[in-house]
């Protein structure tokens, strides 16, 4: 189940595996939009050391929600570039209300990566 990867579309699966629990998913939403508010206003002011606030405010709350809530390591640890699209695309699902449809559809495949 958490074998190599090379494209986001063969990583997807897993990652969503990884992020079965709302209240997970919802840490994830709320690091990833006070990450992003963090990056603009280090770039608005002009301060790149603020960026390591960006790092904390976005990775920290999702973090919490891995060890705490979905009860596993972050897909970060092994894949920190793939882990990081996939959250923003599981972030942008999440904007239009669609990763409840997301994971249904992936419900079979989920289910196999589980071992299920």
């Amino acid at each position: 189940m958490n074998g190599r990867y090379s494209m986001l579309d063969e990583f997807w699966p897993f990652y969503v595996s990884q992020h079965l629990n709302p209240v997970n998913r919802d840490l994830h939403f709320a690091g990833t939009t006070l990450g992003l508010l963090a990056l603009a206003a280090a770039l608005a002011a002009g301060r790149p050391a603020w960026l390591a606030a960006a790092l904390v405010a976005g990775y920290g709350p999702a973090w919490i929600g891995h060890f705490f809530f979905e009860k596993n390591r972050p897909a970060t640890f092994e894949h920190p570039l793939l882990s990081f699209r996939a959250d923003l695309r599981m972030y942008a699902l999440m904007w239009r209300g669609g990763m409840g449809a997301e994971i249904a559809r992936l419900k079979t495949e989920l289910a196999r990566l589980r071992g299920a």
